[in-house]
């Protein structure tokens, strides 16, 4: 397996010197849920060999496991991962309740708001006003379930302008998906150092903890899921290949720092829906060597195969899922994370835009880039909507009136844009921080259907025939 390098300067501690610039490679491994090994080139030899357990590790290390799934999980759906560092995770001080801030898993502080919602693009605060790491950051816009019951999930934003400072974040609730969506972020976790740009997504699965580092006002969305990890879709008729393909997954090689910190390391836990805090006097990034297959891991959306109509009519909009975490009922997912990335418009005598709906599912969508082509006037970089289940919405006038006119030729859509989509079988509701005290919400959103216009004439059959003469 060829390491995917990257070349990137940053600041770190090595073992025998001072904090200085260094250049560093940052370094992946290819492939969706494989079972990988890593160990730090400063280290050779310290993965166990024939065993997960010995005696006695190599260079004195601890072995420690962990587990993504119950043991008895099968096979195939069995993740855990092998961990050999320098401490063990269980050296601290007890965990101590801290402020959740925006963070939440109260549905019911605000009473439910079936409208159309939509987010101006949401603040980001200035470094000169007040200093905001990714956790500080991090604001709950909407969810359902349940953390305890390992059944629901959280959407939130995270907008922040500085970088985690002798602190980590671990959530023992839930899986993350983070979609940065402006400025690169640099996550540093138990396996190793990953980079992750716009239009880049990553995973921090459930318990795996990390810290973030960012380079100026930076700002994107996360997907949480309880209960289940992220998983590719089944492809169906598609066959063995297209949509998100495993290769293009990357997770990282072993990097660890020997580092005493006198001053104190923050452990910050998500748990049961709340923030907890413990200290200890060492890094948490002091795993020298892994195995296994319970990962971060990041992917480029630009890597998508995408998936079109070809004659007429849409084919659903699962066609765009990359990711999916399923829930217990063949078919429905806790949630689907769906991209609409640029791509050919062919079909024939059909409105190509998305279509008028009402769906069983919510839909909460978000834009990294460019203009969605459904509303091109709006929905902005950085903002959001939220499409309840069976709340009706679609196209506005401008694009539906657009779009009935057009001449049928091929033609490129979405280019220079990326939107998003967190699909989910659960009825979400929103956040007093969503609905009141961002005071991003939109509340003119229903006013760019409120133009449309009655075409119907009872003396013309047109449609179909007029498209097709």
């Amino acid at each position: 397996m060829k390491p995917h390098d990257v070349f990137f300067i940053f600041l770190f501690n090595l073992p025998s010197l001072e904090c200085e610039t260094s250049v560093c490679f940052l370094q992946y491994m290819s492939g969706f849920g494989n079972e990988f090994s890593s160990e730090d080139p400063r280290c050779p030899g310290s993965l166990p060999e024939g065993q997960n357990n010995p005696q006695v590790c190599p260079y004195g290390l601890y072995a420690e496991q962990l587990s993504g799934s119950a043991f008895t999980c099968p096979r195939p759906t069995n993740k855990r991962s092998w961990l050999y560092r320098i401490l063990p995770s269980v050296k601290h001080k007890p965990f101590i309740a801290m402020s959740c801030g925006d963070v939440t898993e109260n549905w019911n502080e605000v009473e439910p708001d079936p409208n159309q919602l939509r987010w101006l693009p949401f603040n980001i605060p200035r470094p000169t006003e007040k200093r905001v790491d990714f956790v500080t950051g991090l604001h709950t816009v909407c969810g359902a379930g349940d953390a305890k019951s390992r059944n629901g999930i959280g959407i939130h934003i995270y907008t922040c302008n500085s970088s985690m400072v002798d602190r980590c974040f671990n959530n023992s609730d839930g899986d993350f998906l983070i979609v940065p969506q402006q400025g690169e972020i640099l996550i540093t976790t138990e396996f190793g150092k990953m980079m992750v740009e716009p239009n880049e997504i990553c995973v921090i699965q459930q318990g795996m903890r990390f810290s973030v580092e960012v380079f100026g006002e930076t700002r994107g969305y996360i997907l949480e899921v309880y209960g289940a990890h992220f998983e590719l879709p089944d492809l169906g008729p598609i066959g063995a290949n297209g949509l998100a393909n495993p290769r293009d997954f990357l997770c990282p090689v072993a990097w660890y720092e020997d580092r005493t910190v006198s001053t104190g390391y923050t452990v910050i836990n998500k748990y049961q829906g709340k923030l907890f805090a413990c200290q200890q006097d060492f890094s948490p990034f002091n795993v020298v060597a892994w195995h296994g297959n319970y990962t971060p891991y990041k992917y480029s959306l630009d890597n998508f195969m995408v998936i079109n109509c070809v004659a007429f009519d849409h084919a659903d909009p699962s066609i765009f899922t990359v990711l999916t975490a399923k829930s217990t009922k063949p078919g429905v997912a806790i949630a689907d994370f769906v991209i609409f990335p640029p791509r050919w418009g062919v079909a024939d005598h059909t409105f190509r835009p998305p279509y008028y709906h009402r769906n069983c599912m919510s839909e909460f969508m978000g834009l990294i880039k460019g203009h969605y082509e459904a509303k091109e006037e709006g929905f902005q970089p950085g903002g959001a909507s939220l499409h309840s289940i069976m709340t009706p919405h679609g196209p506005d006038t401008g694009c539906f009136e657009k779009n009935t006119a057009a001449a049928l030729q091929p033609e490129r859509v979405a280019d220079g844009t990326m939107a998003f989509m967190f699909e989910s079988s659960f009825s979400m509701a929103v956040t007093k921080w969503g609905l009141q005290t961002c005071q991003r919400l939109d509340k003119n959103y229903y006013q760019c259907w409120e133009t449309l216009r009655k075409h119907f004439n009872p003396k013309c059959s047109g449609g179909m025939k007029k498209a097709a003469q």
